[in-house]
């Protein structure tokens, strides 16, 4: 049973609709993450802003940035 309580239904606001959206499309889910860290919508987008500066910026190799991902996957109990 998860700590926090997941958002499955992003309502009216308009950073969650979108996001949520954009992860039915790509992935025919919304991630879990997404789902908890839509308590706190500018927060949430700050993150994936960060995530996809990281990924665009290529100081990391394609295969390290597979194993950080990896790792904080595991980290977190996630079984991918």
């Amino acid at each position: 049973m998860p700590r926090v309580r997941e958002i499955d239904d992003p309502g009216d606001e308009p950073t969650l609709k979108e996001t949520f959206a954009k992860e039915l499309e790509t992935f025919g889910f919304v991630l879990n993450t997404t789902k908890i860290q839509a308590h706190t919508p500018g927060i949430m987008k700050a993150a994936k802003q960060l995530s996809a500066a990281v990924d665009r910026s290529g100081l990391l190799p394609k295969d390290l940035l597979a194993l950080v991902y990896l790792r904080v996957a595991l980290i977190n109990g996630c079984p991918f």
